[in-house]
């Protein structure tokens, strides 16, 4: 072989190896925020069975005012730095999307007090379904019809895991309504938060839940647990299932696309299930398991099938 020949077997060795070496970190950091809002959702399907008996010693707007206001002020003891840090428009994006949130949990908690926790939970997860058309509505972002099949596989497997008959009522009314700003607020989270302005945008927003919360709460007077498997309760719904799970959702959503998003927070009634299962006393049923698998084949068409293209264009960040 000529030495011209060598030298050119060897430049397409190092840039073989150049490619590898800097696709290896650009899976992992694909993986990674996939995996972070997987623990997310997980932590907030953990919280269903405690909140059933925590429920028996404080009114719902009491739980949400009190767990919101502990991780508020936990967030914002953990990170003052990267609040000061925000710009103007940053901190306009995190009260809208905070006001989004406050408004949707107080929607669905007042629905939830008109129907059943089954149906809720169905009628809840179609922000699965709307994100993705106010992507597209909003946004102008083309959604690909591999995103829309495993929009309505993650919708049934909603389906088996959650409804046992609906009928249209001011509680559904309710907590559709929640939906809607649920999936607005993942829309609005996919395009404003940056992996820099993650940590501070998680604050601004929790401590605006915590205030719009707290103003509902309040006129009746603000009850707490009166026991200290109550306060353990709270307490872990408040720093891990609100202040953890806020910023991690939020510095997840610096680096994926809405819709994405949307699908894998799909598997929060699956860990919902599985808990219940292993920590709340109740049975495996054959809907959990098929409704179960419906959402898991879902996040393999979105996240793991090999063959899959990019899904979805890059975020734009936007300002208000």
């Amino acid at each position: 072989m000529t030495g011209q020949g060598c030298t050119i077997e060897r430049r397409s060795i190092a840039a073989e190896v150049r490619n590898y070496s800097e696709a290896v970190p650009a899976r992992r950091v694909s993986v990674l925020p996939t995996l972070a809002l997987l623990a997310v959702t997980a932590s907030f399907g953990s919280t269903f069975f405690l909140i059933k008996d925590l429920l028996r010693q404080i009114s719902v707007l009491d739980f949400l005012s009190v767990r919101f206001a502990i991780a508020a002020v936990a967030l914002l003891v953990m990170v003052p730095k990267y609040v000061a840090r925000l710009s103007r428009s940053e901190l306009r994006s995190a009260v809208v999307l905070g006001l989004l949130y406050g408004v949707a949990q107080v929607l669905q908690t007042l629905g939830l007090q008109r129907t059943s926790a089954s149906v809720s939970g169905f009628v809840t997860g179609m922000y699965v379904v709307a994100t993705p058309i106010f992507a597209a509505i909003l946004l102008r972002d083309r959604i690909g019809k591999v995103v829309w099949f495993a929009v309505v596989m993650s919708a049934t497997g909603l389906g088996f895991l959650s409804l046992h008959g609906l009928s249209i009522s001011l509680g559904v009314g309710l907590i559709f309504a929640s939906a809607m700003l649920y999936a607005v607020h993942i829309v609005g989270l996919g395009r404003w938060s940056t992996p820099d302005n993650a940590v501070g945008l998680a604050a601004v927003q929790m401590a605006v839940i915590a205030i719009f919360c707290t103003i509902v709460s309040a006129p009746n007077g603000i009850g707490v647990p009166h026991t200290s498997g109550g306060w353990l309760s709270l307490l872990y719904m408040a720093l891990v299932a609100a202040a953890l799970a806020l910023l991690g959702q939020t510095w997840a959503q610096a680096h994926l696309a809405p819709t994405r998003a949307a699908i894998i927070m799909t598997m929060e009634p699956v860990f919902a299930a599985l808990f219940a299962v292993l920590f709340g006393g109740e049975s495996l049923t054959g809907r959990m398991l098929i409704g179960g698998s419906f959402v898991l084949a879902a996040m393999y068409v979105v996240e793991l099938a090999p063959r899959r293209r990019r899904l979805e264009a890059e975020t734009t960040h936007l300002t208000v």
